[in-house]
């Protein structure tokens, strides 16, 4: 289990257990199958979180489910309440789980918004491919 240090503001976790926690969510989405995983790193370039990640489902049903399940590890491995928004429709599911936020699309809806491109920094290459 994933735990914040006792010396640790309330709602703010270390850097270690921020890493554990990405981790977690970058391994539970490979587990799902989600497709096109991506982390775009935000510390130091936004407030919001230090990570953003962002997946594919092949469905609704898909992205439901991975939205599903990886909400219920968070809360379980992690001790952390999560938001899930869009859940009803799951073309678009957005998990805040603090210090990493995670967008699930289905593939026409991702490309449409296009997240990666909106999140780029400069010249930095803006996103990691996880799978």
């Amino acid at each position: 289990m994933i735990a914040a240090s006792k010396d640790a503001a309330p709602g703010a976790a270390p850097n270690d257990s921020v890493e554990a926690l990405h981790a977690l969510i970058l391994h539970q989405l490979d587990e799902d199958q989600a497709q096109e995983t991506i982390s775009i790193p935000l510390a130091g370039k936004s407030s919001i979180a230090d990570h953003m990640v962002i997946a594919s489902g092949r469905s609704t049903r898909h992205v439901s489910a991975i939205a599903d399940k990886l909400a219920q590890r968070i809360k379980q491995e992690a001790g952390r309440l999560v938001r899930v928004e869009g859940l009803p429709n799951a073309d678009w599911v957005l998990i805040d789980a603090g210090d990493v936020i995670v967008h699930l699309f289905r593939p026409e809806v991702r490309s449409f918004y296009n997240l990666e491109r909106m999140w780029s920094f400069g010249d930095a290459p803006p996103v990691t491919a996880v799978n």
